[in-house]
């Protein structure tokens, strides 16, 4: 994941504890990835739609 985000493991790990914010490239990234909207990955949507 820290490979597909561009940064390294160490940085991607404050990111999942909170350290870090992500960049809206790296949202993005892991929507596309993931094939959700980027909306779900921000929890502003329960349903996780797929991106067309």
């Amino acid at each position: 994941m820290a490979a597909l985000l561009g940064t390294d493991q160490s940085y991607y790990s404050k990111y999942e504890r909170g350290v870090h914010p992500m960049t809206a490239v790296q949202i993005k990234k892991l929507a596309v990835f993931f094939n959700v909207s980027a909306d779900y990955l921000l929890g502003i949507i329960d349903t996780p739609d797929p991106i067309f």
